[in-house]
């Protein structure tokens, strides 16, 4: 079931943006070789508590962390540790759902950590522009197979492509609403979009096979080739009068 949001509700919704946005600027500093994946969890856990706001990913279905820190082959979901310690080279996905006023809001960066290779660089590029290319697709009467189109024919012409496992997804009061939005597909397919629809657009693009597996944590999604993977994700609103926003800037 689709829930159309009203426009005061997305005034509401830009307050969880703003802040998930807010906590992937400050955590950039903190991205360095050195740095566990557990301590960006625990910093941005209490960011998310000083601003009066609640980790929607921890305990949710059995999550035991505040955050997803994906780095280099994990497509999505990488579990914060103490052991995962950053080195030079690495590229991670850092993934943050606050809850503030009852609404959540989803947004995701890809980091280099130091000085990365050029290979890696290009894929983070791309999927960046996987991204933009998806919202530039969101308007009223608009398919969701326009989105996932147009992620996938940049994507496979960058040499690079698209992960079907996982996809983007309806939010607002719930983690996961529908619809669900494919990041590869066919233009005029798919659920047709309108006025007052809220989600996620959030590309994952594979240097090699698009496919992935599931470690036996339950959680962490790997490339099944090894390679690396990278994301980037927003929140999307339409508004009555057609206007499209991101509310996770």
């Amino acid at each position: 079931m689709i829930y159309i949001k009203s426009d005061a509700e997305i005034d509401l919704m830009k307050k969880a943006g703003r802040l998930a946005a807010d906590l992937l600027d400050r955590i950039e500093p903190y991205i360095k070789p050195g740095v566990t994946t557990l301590e960006l969890n625990d910093l941005i856990h209490g960011w998310t508590l000083e601003a009066g706001g609640i980790s929607a990913p921890l305990n949710y279905k059995g999550y035991p962390k505040s955050i997803c820190t994906s780095v280099n082959d994990v497509v999505c979901h990488g579990i914060p540790s103490a052991k995962t310690k950053l080195k030079e080279g690495d590229i991670i996905n850092v993934d943050v759902t606050p809850i503030v006023g009852g609404f959540h809001g989803d947004s995701s960066r890809t980091y280099p950590v130091g000085k990365i290779s050029e290979k890696a660089q290009h894929l983070i590029k791309v999927t960046q522009e996987c991204l933009d290319r998806g919202i530039a697709e969101v308007r009223i009467g608009a398919r969701v197979g326009d989105i996932g189109a147009a992620i996938q024919e940049y994507a496979e012409a960058c040499g690079f492509s698209v992960v079907r496992d996982f996809v983007g997804h309806g939010i607002g009061r719930t983690f996961h609403e529908d619809p669900q939005i494919y990041h590869y597909g066919e233009r005029g397919r798919g659920q047709r979009l309108e006025a007052g629809m809220v989600f996620t657009i959030e590309p994952m693009i594979n240097e090699g096979d698009w496919r992935t597996k599931t470690k036996k944590d339950g959680w962490t999604a790997v490339t099944i080739d090894g390679t690396l993977s990278a994301q980037f994700e927003h929140t999307i609103g339409i508004r009555s009068d057609g206007r499209v926003e991101i509310l996770t800037t």
